[in-house]
């Protein structure tokens, strides 16, 4: 994934979530994060994307189930964003520590930032007005570097 602020490589992990990295990776694949933001930040928690309203009320026009996953919600690990119980659709968090509490609250942890950490470090710490960025910071390309394992249709 790359941003105005550098490049994270980002690992999927289907045995871990299923459903959810098939949807992330549908969503990459429609090019639907390119040009979104990362218009929440929390530092020492998270750094929030993938709005396409960039203001933490936008989606895809559809929401998927919610998924147990076996990934705990550690430092680097990419979880789904959600209002509500089955309301996951395209906005995401990546955790900036160990944040396990929220695995018990039903939050889906799908993949891992496996290169680059240090640029969501660095997103974590720009000025800010309340939880958003005073510079915007763009998701200009997400892209699928290597072929994702044969996976079923997403469940919604």
């Amino acid at each position: 994934m790359e941003t105005n602020f550098g490049t994270m490589e980002i690992e999927l992990l289907f045995d871990a979530a299923p459903n959810t990295a098939k949807n992330f990776l549908d969503l990459v694949n429609k090019k639907f994060y390119d040009g979104l933001t990362f218009h929440r930040i929390v530092p020492n928690f998270v750094i929030q994307g993938g709005d396409p309203k960039g203001d933490g009320t936008g989606g895809p026009g559809y929401a998927i189930k919610d998924e147990k996953s076996t990934q705990p919600e550690v430092r680097g690990t990419l979880g789904m964003a959600k209002s509500g119980p089955n309301t996951t659709g395209s906005q995401f968090y990546i955790n900036l520590a160990d944040n396990s509490f929220l695995d018990a609250k039903g939050f889906t942890g799908f993949a891992k930032v496996v290169k680059g950490m240090e640029v969501a470090d660095k997103i974590s710490k720009l000025p800010k007005v309340g939880e958003a960025p005073k510079e915007k910071v763009i998701i200009t390309k997400a892209f699928v570097k290597s072929t994702a394992p044969e996976t079923k249709s997403v469940k919604k």
